[in-house]
């Protein structure tokens, strides 16, 4: 399956099942982008495992490296999703945060993700709308199964494409993206000087 990257978007979010590389894809085209000198921030989100077992994921704030809990199986408090309860301190503090930031900082937004735990937040829901509205290239995951206004909003813009990730796909998404972001952002400073 041959995936096309439109070439009248910046947003770009992929989804796909649960572990088909979603965020793998994600850090490798950010890692890539951050070689070639631009300046990357948002946040990532990732499991955290004890002896082996999943006890929640953390959210790390790509430009400070600042590290939070996202959700916990052992929190006490906070909105539950399966086993987990998430900490929607550290997600406001850390996560919408590091959206925010990069917003205005960053030359280009990651987020990771957009999925059932965050969408309890309404203060990352405004922080990824104001990501979206900034102007500036967002890569980012949007969990399958999430259903919300916000990723409603996000399916309606011109400015955005949502890919699908598959085992047929997956090795040539990265490379996709860090081509057209590369050349979004080549273009904006052609125009900038």
């Amino acid at each position: 399956m041959i995936v096309k990257v439109d070439e009248l978007k910046r947003i770009f979010f992929v989804t796909g099942s649960p572990g088909i590389g979603k965020t793998t894809i994600l850090l490798k085209t950010a890692e890539a982008l951050e070689k070639k000198g631009y300046e990357i921030g948002g946040m990532l989100s990732r499991e955290a495992r004890e002896k082996g077992a999943r006890v929640g994921f953390e959210i790390i704030d790509i430009e400070t490296k600042k590290h939070g809990w996202l959700a916990h199986a052992l929190q006490s408090n906070g909105p539950q999703v399966g086993k987990y309860r998430v900490n929607l301190v550290d997600l406001e503090s850390i996560g919408a945060l590091a959206i925010r930031n990069a917003a205005v900082d960053a030359q280009i937004v990651i987020i990771d993700e957009i999925g059932p735990m965050e969408l309890h937040s309404s203060a990352f829901k405004e922080a990824v709308t104001e990501a979206l509205s900034s102007g500036k290239p967002v890569i980012g995951v949007i969990h399958e199964r999430a259903q919300d206004s916000l990723i409603n909003s996000i399916k309606r813009r011109d400015d955005a494409q949502i890919i699908l990730i598959t085992r047929a796909n997956r090795e040539q998404i990265h490379s996709l993206l860090i081509e057209k972001v590369n050349q979004l952002l080549q273009e904006k400073r052609h125009y900038s000087s």
